[in-house]
């Protein structure tokens, strides 16, 4: 039985507090990248690619697109992607930057100013520069948890901020990797949850299948409790499930959210879904994310929200988009990412068309202008298992011409 040493003291009670038994999940919101950008899916990430999600610094206005959504959509939580190198300006083990630090702590508390939590998201897929953490000739658990360590000092009394392990790890030992018995991996902390990822990119339709559940549901407390250890899957619903075109062919609710809440009610445990997203005004998208968001609101027992992909700095085109444009959200967010989200208190009202029935819906003809929000390139050919077999996707986009390209999501 695998445990987190020192872990969040405190915390169980404030966590508690937020679980929800009701109809209606009890979080909903948006991912806000740009402190990510450059990353790729093998853990390297291009510092300079990074693009500031605050507009101080030349990046999208995250904070104002934080406080339109927390007034304007009633959202509630934000995930704040950044990568490890970025954070400890390339030195592995290294104490946090300063400078790059301190503009990100910028978005953190532009973050809790809202009143929303804040999950601080390490977006480097279980690796450093190609290399899996604890692995031959990779960084030590150790360097790992002594990131996690400064982190949860430096937000140890802020309760709503979320500590999101990891982005997406994949083609790991399917052991927790970030769990050393005899090396703590938090500092005690009055942060409520600790989103747990799985393998496989964190895929929701494999989170069971591919052992990802059985192997975190050993991780405990000291005290052998899991009231604030939940696991964190992602699920895109495009053909190869990358998350990269602007087109739904399936609401995911059979190959992946039906099975995983199977396990969760069977184990007693909660889930987020901590990205998702589509097209942002297309129909096919707007039918099944609305009904894959009505299927976790039924359920809201096992799953306690959803977080969309993506704001921040990405451009008006990017195909995933979810920023407002002139303080007015795009369809996806009023009808389904906001629509069906009633502050914790109940099921969403929105407008959107998608039922929780768990009906696959059949594959929408493409947009009748393909260029008009063309999808980027696909992720460069990997040796891993593709996205189309484990669930979860790795959004693409193209940096500035002065850089390389780089995977987010």
């Amino acid at each position: 039985m695998h445990t987190i040493s020192k872990l969040l003291a405190g915390s169980i009670a404030a966590f508690g507090a937020a679980r929800t038994v009701a109809a209606g999940v009890k979080f909903a919101g948006v991912n806000i990248a740009g402190f990510d950008f450059g990353c790729g899916t093998d853990g390297s990430c291009t510092v300079s690619s990074v693009d500031p999600p605050l507009s101080q610094y030349g990046g999208g206005d995250g904070a104002g697109q934080m406080t339109h959504f927390t007034k304007t959509d009633g959202l509630n939580i934000f995930r704040l992607p950044v990568a490890w190198q970025y954070l400890v300006d390339g030195v592995i083990g290294g104490t946090l930057d300063e400078t790059n630090f301190g503009k990100y702590d910028k978005l953190v508390q532009a973050c809790l100013d809202t009143g929303a939590h804040c999950i601080i998201d390490i977006h480097n897929y279980a690796r450093w520069n190609g290399k899996v953490i604890g692995a031959p000739g990779g960084p030590k658990t150790s360097d790992f948890s002594g990131l996690w360590g400064q982190l949860a000092e430096k937000y140890k009394d802020q309760g709503s901020v979320v500590m999101g392990l990891m982005n997406e790890p994949h083609d790991n030992d399917p052991a927790p990797w970030y769990v050393s018995p005899s090396s703590p991996l938090l500092s005690p902390s009055s942060n409520p949850l600790i989103p747990s990822p799985g393998n496989g990119y964190t895929g929701a339709s494999t989170f069971v299948s591919g052992g990802s559940a059985a192997v975190l549901a050993g991780v405990t407390n000291l005290d052998g409790s899991t009231n604030n250890l939940i696991f964190d899957v992602h699920q895109y619903l495009d053909s190869d499930y990358s998350g990269t075109t602007t087109t739904c062919t399936t609401n995911g609710i059979s190959v992946a959210f039906q099975p995983l809440l199977k396990w969760l009610q069977d184990s007693k445990r909660q889930a987020l879904l901590s990205e998702t997203g589509g097209g942002s005004d297309s129909q096919s998208c707007l039918t099944d994310v609305c009904a894959a968001l009505d299927f976790l609101n039924e359920n809201s027992a096992s799953f306690l929200g959803w977080v969309g992909w993506s704001a921040g700095s990405f451009p008006s085109h990017y195909v995933l988009s979810l920023t407002p444009t002139g303080g007015k959200d795009i369809k996806l967010m009023t009808q389904c990412f906001a629509g069906k989200f009633d502050g914790g208190a109940g099921l969403g009202s929105g407008s959107g068309s998608g039922s929780g029935s768990g009906a696959e819906s059949p594959a929408a003809p493409s947009p009748t202008s393909p260029t008009a929000n063309a999808a980027p390139p696909p992720p460069p050919a990997q040796t891993s298992t593709p996205a189309a077999l484990i669930g979860g996707g790795s959004p693409s986009y193209p940096t500035s011409s002065t850089s390389a390209p780089a995977i987010y999501g």
